[in-house]
């Protein structure tokens, strides 16, 4: 704040805040020394950073009136008559898979034969 402000436009301060602030000592305070760490870039670095300015101002630089104008030519390539006779192939099979009418298929019993042994078996293998 200016010295031009008057006192009664300064803001408050809270009065516990104001205690701990006139209460502060300096001498409670850990010294520290503090370590300037200043990194100065190395050969490479500096290197690096001349090629990339380099390289910047000769794309800034290049002339577009030196290019000369080329043709294109748009090949689109057709599919060859078996490929399409193989594919056509694979739609009818499909088709054929998904419209099956499983209706027309006979019913079919599995008998299941498991036979056991017998008590005299179970003896011999006892036995042996």
């Amino acid at each position: 704040m200016s010295a031009e402000t008057p006192l009664k436009d300064l803001p408050k301060v809270d009065p516990t805040l104001k205690g701990q602030l006139e209460g502060f000592s300096a001498v409670n305070l850990k010294k520290i020394e503090t370590e300037e760490k200043i990194h100065l870039p190395n050969k490479e670095d500096v290197e690096a950073e001349k090629k990339a300015q380099a390289h910047l101002q000769a794309v800034e630089g290049f002339n577009a009136a030196q290019l000369k104008h080329a043709n294109t030519q748009e090949k689109i390539v057709l599919p060859a008559k078996e490929d399409i006779e193989n594919e056509k192939g694979q739609q009818a099979l499909r088709q054929g898979i998904e419209g099956f009418d499983h209706t027309a298929l006979k019913k079919a019993q599995t008998a299941e034969k498991n036979t056991l042994p017998t008590k005299e078996m179970i003896e011999e293998e006892k036995k042996a």
